[in-house]
């Protein structure tokens, strides 16, 4: 379960050792891990925006969660992709995804205008980025669902999806509260 996030901060050798990604794999399961790595590392940067910035418990809290869940799974999807003896980066150049649709991604202009936001518009534009930055999530997770090999990246998908559109309703609470 360390591979969910539910457990507490764990180092990189016990995620890689509790749950391996062993058996065949395809194309669709070793681009879906490197994009969500770089999906992952993008959400990093804003939740730990919003651990420092935001004056709301409610999101500091969503955020510090989010921040262990995800520095967890980034360590896991790099350890099979490691295994895979795959690259653990992403080709960003839009022609490389263009058969899925594109890379999602939260540009840094996106994230620039978070970081130089204050109070109250730091957390609406938190929220919302947030909240579009975890939909794309879910959308790569279905992509990994319908095309994917593997039963273990497969079922770390099924993860996503479910934790992140429970993510995406607890922050529409926060922002209709």
């Amino acid at each position: 379960m360390a591979a969910c996030g539910t457990a507490p901060a764990t180092s990189e050798s016990s995620v890689k050792a509790a749950v391996s990604a062993e058996g065949a794999h395809n194309d669709t399961d070793v681009m879906y891990l490197q994009m969500m790595v770089a999906h992952h590392e993008q959400g990093l940067e804003m939740v730990r925006l919003a651990e420092k910035n935001s004056t709301r418990d409610d999101i500091k809290t969503l955020a510090q969660a989010v921040d262990a869940t995800q520095s967890d799974e980034v360590t896991m999807m790099k350890g099979w992709l490691t295994d895979w003896h795959q690259p653990t980066t992403v080709d960003h150049a839009p022609s490389a995804h263009a058969d899925h649709g594109g890379l999602p991604a939260t540009g840094p202009e996106e994230i620039e205008a978070l970081r130089s936001s204050k109070g109250a518009a730091f957390e609406t534009a938190f929220l919302n980025l947030f909240v579009a930055h975890q939909h794309n999530a879910v959308e790569m997770a279905a992509m990994e669902k319908s095309g994917g090999a593997n039963p273990e990246t497969k079922a770390f998908a099924e993860r996503v999806k479910e934790s992140r559109t429970d993510q995406i309703q607890q922050m529409l609470t926060i922002m209709n509260a």
